[in-house]
């Protein structure tokens, strides 16, 4: 029987056998799995197992689904495999290894009856992430003002959760600071950040309530924080 490790920052904060069919992942409490974590959606991802083979899939969640750092729709997982849901990570450990069946894992990683609609920007994004000619971007924000534990944030992670909450990238102060207010993503095409649950956000002034794709040199204002993204040469 297969199980995970969930790790929050390299800690196990938990192991789970996987001994069900169907096994859900998700912030809210009637999943298998749960992860209070802003990062992650509702319902946002499951395990399945088919015969002898185990597989995570995706469903529809806002930050993606990765394995080994490679964003997954369905697909089959091995011994040694990282899940990554938001910003936890599930160890895969089962007796199956990944070189037994390599010749078929690609094929086996997509349901054969799944349609998949990729829209035009998809597209572009899927050929960014396979084109290995392209660094991937790093970036982060400098505090113009406002309180936090430091002054320049460099985000490394695919997630960084902006609030008060335990494990927050960019940590705020302060009593009556937001447990999330925003979340950063970290993509091949670039940096992206999204208000969380109705929070007000500017972005050089202009009020944001949905996904901003950031630039260099944008000026943030989210939850008293100022700040000035940058990209790193």
């Amino acid at each position: 029987m297969a199980e995970v490790l969930l790790k929050f920052k390299g800690a196990v904060v938990k192991e789970i056998p996987l001994n069900q069919d169907v096994i859900t992942i998700g912030r809210k409490p009637d999943n298998d799995i749960v992860i209070d974590n802003q990062a992650v959606s509702g319902h946002h991802a499951k395990f399945i197992n088919e015969g002898d083979s185990l597989f995570v899939e995706d469903t529809n969640s806002l930050n993606g689904t990765y394995v080994n750092g490679q964003k997954v729709f369905k697909s089959e997982v091995f011994n040694g495999d990282v899940v990554l849901v938001g910003i936890h990570t599930l160890d895969v450990i089962s007796e199956k290894n990944r070189e037994e069946d390599t010749r078929n894992s690609t094929l086996r990683g997509r349901s054969m009856d799944e349609t998949m609609v990729i829209t035009p920007q998809d597209q572009r994004n899927l050929l960014a992430a396979t084109d290995k000619s392209k660094p991937e971007p790093l970036g982060g924000f400098v505090i113009v003002s406002g309180s936090t534990e430091k002054r320049d944030y460099l985000m490394k992670e695919r997630v960084t959760t902006i609030g008060k909450e335990d494990g927050a990238g960019i940590r705020l102060k302060g009593f009556l600071a937001p447990k999330v207010a925003a979340l950063v993503n970290r993509r091949k095409e670039g940096y992206f950040i999204n208000p969380s649950g109705g929070k007000s956000m500017k972005v050089n002034g202009q009020e944001i309530i949905s996904r901003y794709d950031l630039k260099d040199g944008d000026i943030v204002e989210v939850a008293g924080l100022k700040m000035q993204f940058y990209v790193k040469d």
